[in-house]
């Protein structure tokens, strides 16, 4: 959904950092615009579709690469390389390949080139690879007819068909050359061609004449890595970028005016508090989890942080995705007193209250301002907080490492739309390493619900684990849903997705 700002909003404004005017990509000899400048705040990990499971590499990796599948605007999956498809039994479907798409480097793009996509992502090494752990096998059938073989009912797989990590990527090369060598210069068949990378400053791509799905809009796309805020905000109202991610909530009332605007939007990225169950750590017993959850008035945060354009909710599945509880959508827990009452339990017990609490700057809207709060309510409620407040890699290398203490603040987004994405991360085998959790009930429940067709029996079942992850277990306790918060330039029209993806087609020049 598409929020315009209002004047009337109060939102404090930061002075401008001095920066001069570039131009974002007029045509030589000053015909019509035809190079779309685009600012992120994080540098791509890599450029491997597989390996990389970040946004700001699949913003760049979606506009190289088809997949089988795609979302439209609504978030309803359509066909993008398939031309017709079948599901024979439970366990097997057949997919009809478009016979006109060539790879940028003209080779044709085959039946094998999409075997061999969804082998390399059953690998386990690979980062995308729990997603298609449940495929059993697929097969070419003839150069454009594939076939999948699913270990059961596979409710999800058309979602996992459209989702980061299964853009086609060219068997041929990659047989020859490796991984290694593909990924320093990536081809797919989709809109756009890589052109260059420099590391930390920009990726640039280009139109692809010969995709088979149209002219592309733009002749050249450049996508800017700019970490400090101040920078990218500068950038934009000085018209040296066209669209700006990321937009500090304190700069939107002065974005939103002259020759710049806001667009905010639902996004399905909800930032929660990741606690530890081990029996080292206070967030072992359940009062303290609890108390931290009825500690924090989230609305007070909204308010606060992002001017009542977030919303509260109280499971990591928002309202945006299927399966998603809408009871614990805009609610929240908030009850200080019973906070602070079972903390003077577990101090009465013996039980230890003093939490360490690792949380981000930079890597997320208002993330260090957001620990910030939390921690004071924390501290009202009679906790002792040793907060930690980290930047760049040093704190992603936590949650990738295992190492995350009481309590990691962390956003995390819902690529695959659908509530097994969000809620797989409770099973055992996601939840014991991370977290310290397990819970047979909640393992049941998933399985039950990623292995039936049933549409409305997977409902029940997800509602049934949000409900024990809120109100019983609280391995997390989620507090909002992240808005899409772009700056856009009037020379140029823009909406944001619900899946937090960016497609350069959608910018248009405006009217």
């Amino acid at each position: 959904m598409k929020k315009r700002l209002t004047a009337a909003m109060a939102v404090a404004a930061l002075p401008l950092a001095g920066c001069m005017p570039v131009s974002s990509g007029a045509a030589e000899g000053g015909g019509q615009k035809d190079t779309l400048v685009f600012a992120q705040n994080v540098d791509p990990r890599n450029l491997d579709p597989q390996n990389a499971v970040q946004t700001s590499a699949d913003r760049v990796n979606r506009n190289i690469y088809d997949r089988l599948f795609t979302r439209d605007r609504s978030m309803k999956i359509v066909p993008q390389l398939v031309t017709d498809y079948k599901q024979v039994d439970d366990e097997t479907w057949t997919f009809q390949l478009r016979k006109d798409v060539t790879f940028q480097d003209g080779s044709p793009l085959t039946a094998k080139d999409v075997v061999f996509t969804i082998h390399r992502l059953k690998d386990p090494a690979l980062l995308e690879a729990r997603w298609y752990e449940q495929i059993a096998d697929a097969t070419a059938v003839g150069d454009h007819e594939v076939q999948i073989k699913t270990k059961g009912a596979m409710p999800t797989l058309l979602a996992v068909l459209a989702k980061s990590g299964a853009d086609i990527v060219p068997s041929a090369f990659i047989e020859k050359n490796g991984i290694e060598e593909f990924v320093k210069a990536p081809f797919g068949s989709g809109p756009y061609k890589f052109v260059e990378w420099k590391r930390d400053d920009r990726v640039t791509l280009e139109r692809n004449d010969a995709y088979w799905g149209g002219t592309p809009k733009w002749k050249r796309v450049e996508v800017r890595t700019i970490p400090e805020n101040s920078t990218r905000v500068s950038e934009l109202l000085t018209g040296g970028v066209d669209v700006a991610t990321e937009i500090p909530v304190i700069d939107w009332k002065r974005v939103d005016a002259g020759k710049t605007a806001m667009e905010l939007g639902e996004t399905t990225r909800v930032m929660l508090l990741v606690l530890r169950l081990d029996d080292q750590y206070a967030t072992k017993d359940p009062r303290v989890r609890e108390a931290i959850d009825l500690a924090i008035d989230k609305k007070a945060i909204v308010d606060t942080l992002f001017g009542g354009k977030a919303t509260p909710v109280r499971t990591r599945a928002p309202k945006t995705v299927f399966g998603g509880d809408p009871s614990l959508y805009n609610t929240s827990a908030y009850d200080p007193e019973r906070a602070k009452e079972l903390v003077k339990q577990a101090v009465a017990d013996g039980r230890g209250v003093k939490l360490h609490y690792s949380a981000s700057r930079g890597t997320y809207p208002m993330d260090a301002e957001l620990a910030e709060m939390v921690t004071a309510m924390l501290k009202k409620a009679g906790f002792t907080v040793d907060l930690e407040i980290l930047e760049g890699g040093a704190f992603g290398d936590i949650y990738s490492k295992y190492t995350n203490k009481d309590v990691y603040q962390v956003a995390f987004a819902d690529g695959l739309m659908d509530s097994s994405y969000a809620l797989q991360g409770f099973s055992t085998v996601l939840g014991k390493p991370r977290m310290g959790y397990s819970n047979p009930k909640v393992d049941q429940l998933l399985a039950q619900a990623n292995r039936t067709m049933d549409t409305e029996e997977r409902k029940k079942a997800y509602s049934e684990v949000q409900r024990i992850i809120a109100d019983t277990d609280r391995p997390m306790v989620s507090l909002y849903t992240q808005p899409a918060a772009f700056g856009v330039s009037k020379d140029v029209a823009f909406t944001p997705r619900a899946d937090d993806g960016f497609v350069f087609d959608d910018v248009t020049l405006a009217k």
